[in-house]
């Protein structure tokens, strides 16, 4: 114990602790309700002792204490807590993205202009099988029409669709790539700062690390990271494996930008080669992601995935290693799927009033140059029907903007009529989406729809034809589908796969938002104001300080009845 005056500083010590430790309480009281605010603990701890004299062989050193003071403040987080979270976090906002984007599909298919996509296929169904009572009929041949029309106008529109929802995404990638980098930039100063105040051991950052946790939490929802703290108060951080914000600053993104879609594509300045457009992605989509992988993390990657990186079509499903580069993306697959029930649909339709066979051999002219080599395809003329005015070739009902249906040849004076071939890389050529209108013949004259027989009397065989197209069970819905079905029957698998995507995104999502929700209420347990516990800690802090305050009392007491009782 200090002697004289040493016990009035021991004293004033409590009173300074306790002090101290009201004003701690006082603030996370004032906090309880602040976001991200991390609460506060006093630790005491005793001052300095001074030696009276040093300590002899069985002798103890004589000490004088100089009271108790703030050992430290301590900012109560959870390293473990923290990580678990921010896992969980980052994989909830992976499927919660996914989600979002299958309920968007769901919605431009089912909801356009009030009525459900299908309805358009079944209208152009019901539509020829009147006809199919009448060829002939101009009555049934202007429904047909109207419907046809019906379908290329909402076929299209759906497409659009697709392609606007890519684009939204696609802005949101580039708005969520530059809230990271601010996030980064952020993060970085606060270290700097955090460094600077705790340098010299004695006050703590609260406030500077609480916000940089509450940036690391919000950066951690949208990419898979990993945060380390070293002993200066700096942290580093890892994103996607990528040292992101090191000892240099932060590593910000960069974008690259898709020609022809105008995609965004998040690579690392500092790893890629600019000059010769070689770029090292931060996201890797092209692998399989999977829980067990531990990369299904991040809002970015799952947009990223569910975007895809161009515009699909139906021969996206042509084989195995076309299909591989849309499968699980879920615009591109729809885009794909839905292209190839309108393929499909708009050729076999094609087929019924302008049939075609393949030539078994070459077709040469009088010098043995041949015009039209075997396997081509040219106009059946013999089973095909004509319109009223009984002209070759046939009208199609769907054209392609870009090209004929048929190229004239003549032959040592025979005509053929040869099918212009889809080219897959060249769209005007193809029966896609965007590429397809109502032929404008028929739309100036309905009755030039193939209706006849070469002789001028009605092709009631058209009609089986036309049955036969909509009961033929065709279509499959990817190289791994080994069960066809009819374009109706089509269409409910697609919306069944759909549907069955959904949701198990929807339970991965609901599911991993109970669990971040139950580690973040464990981390509250850590880091959160109870104003019980605090008040209940005012109390003792105010009792403490009434008893130094006492205590100085008595002393002073003692004191003075010392010296005056000298005098």
């Amino acid at each position: 114990m200090a002697n004289g005056f040493g016990s009035l500083y021991i004293g004033a010590s409590g009173l300074r602790s306790a002090q101290n430790a009201l004003n701690t309480s006082a603030n996370n009281l004032a906090n309880v309700d602040t976001p991200g605010y991390v609460r506060e603990q006093v630790r005491f701890a005793d001052q300095n002792y001074l030696n009276i004299q040093p300590s002899k062989e069985r002798i103890n050193m004589q000490q004088t204490g100089l009271g108790v003071s703030i050992g430290d403040v301590v900012h109560a987080r959870d390293i473990f807590l923290d990580k678990a979270f921010r896992q969980e976090n980052g994989r909830q906002a992976f499927y919660e993205a996914c989600y979002t984007t299958v309920l968007q599909v769901e919605d431009i298919l089912q909801e356009l202009d009030g009525m459900e996509f299908k309805q358009s296929i079944t209208d152009l169904n019901r539509a020829f099988q009147e006809l199919a009572k009448a060829p002939a009929d101009s009555t049934y041949q202007n429904l047909v029409l109207q419907k046809a029309e019906l379908f290329v106008s909402r076929s299209r529109s759906i497409y659009a669709d697709f392609q606007s929802y890519q684009a939204n995404l696609n802005e949101q990638i580039l708005e969520d790539v530059n809230r990271v980098n601010e996030i980064g930039d952020r993060i970085y100063e606060l270290n700097l700062q955090i460094q600077k105040i705790e340098a010299g051991g004695v006050e703590t950052a609260m406030t500077y690390r609480d916000e940089r946790d509450a940036l690391i939490d919000e950066l951690s929802g949208y990419a898979k990271i990993s945060a380390t703290e070293d002993a200066t108060g700096f942290v580093r951080i890892e994103m996607e494996g990528i040292e992101f914000i090191e000892d240099r600053g932060c590593n910000r993104l960069g974008l690259q930008t898709a020609n022809g879609t105008g995609f965004y594509t998040p690579y690392w300045p500092q790893l890629s080669d600019l000059e010769r457009k070689q770029y090292v992605e931060v996201f890797q989509t092209r692998v399989e992601i999977s829980t067990e992988n531990n990369n299904d993390i991040g809002s970015i990657k799952a947009k990223l995935y569910q975007r895809g990186n161009e515009y699909a079509h139906y021969t996206d499903l042509a084989d195995a290693d076309a299909y591989s580069k849309i499968q699980d993306c879920t615009l591109m697959e729809m885009q794909a799927e839905v292209d190839q029930l309108f393929h499909v649909a708009v050729t076999q339709l094609n087929d019924i009033f302008a049939p075609n066979l393949s030539v078994e051999n070459d077709i040469t002219d009088a010098n043995g140059n041949v015009l039209i080599p075997a396997g081509a395809k040219i106009l059946d003329t013999e089973n095909c029907a004509r319109g009223v005015d009984g002209e070759l070739p046939p009208q199609e009902l769907f054209q392609r903007i870009g090209c004929e249906r048929y190229t004239k040849v003549t032959v040592n004076g025979q005509d053929y009529y040869v099918y212009n071939e889809e080219d897959p890389n060249d769209t005007s050529t193809m029966y896609q989406i965007g590429s397809v209108k109502i032929n404008e013949n028929l739309t100036k004259q309905v009755t030039l729809m193939p209706a006849y027989t070469e002789n001028g009397a009605v092709d009631y065989s058209l009609g089986d034809k036309m049955v036969g197209v909509w009961e033929n069970k065709c279509m499959t819905l990817n190289p791994y589908d080994k069960n066809p079905g009819t374009f109706e029957g089509y269409y409910d698998k697609v919306m069944d796969q759909l549907g069955t995507v959904g949701s198990v995104y929807s339970s991965a999502s609901d599911h991993l938002s109970d669990t971040s929700s139950a580690l973040d209420n464990k981390r509250l347990q850590v880091t959160g104001v109870s104003s019980d516990e605090e008040l209940t800690q005012m109390i003792k802090y105010q009792s403490a300080y009434n008893a130094a305050s006492r205590y100085i009392t008595v002393i002073s007491q003692m004191t003075e009845l010392i010296v005056t009782g000298l005098i």
